[in-house]
């Protein structure tokens, strides 16, 4: 995928808010892929709760490596013992949680591939009836392997601190989040999308200037 100042997504939302205009500008043209193995990317997600994503990315990896052709998959998580899975670092409560969410694909109950056709809050509503899943990992799902144009990630840490930095408060209440926010619809989750990126590129870990 690819924004830019052509964009009508981006041209939108630079008119609707000033402040998330100049992070967009500051930072260009924004490319994307979706990521495509839609249960590898929960399980990651399952991985990475509460941590940050360097350390997620070591312990996907090292689960990685004990999958054939190195791909998170149900068959091959589930040929693997909950000893094995714990092996690569993460809590009994994480390992549960992943054989949850195996179990749940591998028996029909979750179906990813009818996700396509329903709503946002639908497949919220599906995915969190699993325990140990809760409304973040459902929310990343849907940016980042549905492409849903329109998810609010106020759940999200990384989210938060981007959000915090342009608009320079520390009141992350949601519903003070999605008062400031509401401006970005229908297009949030591209909004999200350039807070992320200014994270990643160091940019939070400078003062907000709009004029400057």
């Amino acid at each position: 995928m690819h924004f830019d100042q052509t964009s009508p997504e981006i041209q939108y939302l630079s008119q609707r808010d000033k402040h998330l205009g100049k992070v967009i500008q500051t930072l260009g043209p924004l490319d994307y892929q979706l990521v495509t193995n839609g249960y590898g990317f929960l399980v990651s997600q399952i991985i990475g709760q509460m941590l940050s994503n360097k350390v997620a990315a070591v312990l996907t990896n090292r689960l990685l490596r004990q999958c054939p052709a190195g791909r998170l998959t149900p068959t091959a998580i589930d040929q693997l013992s909950d000893q094995a899975i714990r092996s690569i670092g993460i809590s009994h409560t994480k390992v549960a949680t992943i054989r949850t969410l195996t179990t749940a694909i591998m028996a029909g109950t979750i179906n990813l591939e009818r996700y396509r056709d329903w709503s946002d809050q639908a497949i919220i509503t599906d995915l969190t009836r699993l325990k140990g899943i809760g409304p973040w990992s459902a929310k990343m799902y849907l940016i980042f392997s549905l492409d849903r144009p329109n998810i609010l990630p106020f759940e999200d840490g990384a989210f938060l601190q981007g959000y915090g930095w342009v608009y320079k408060t520390t009141d992350y209440r949601r519903a003070a989040v999605e008062k400031k926010c509401r401006k970005w619809r229908p297009y949030s989750s591209l909004a999200a999308r350039y807070l992320y990126h200014a994270r990643d590129a160091g940019l939070t870990k400078h003062p907000f200037h709009l004029f400057k």
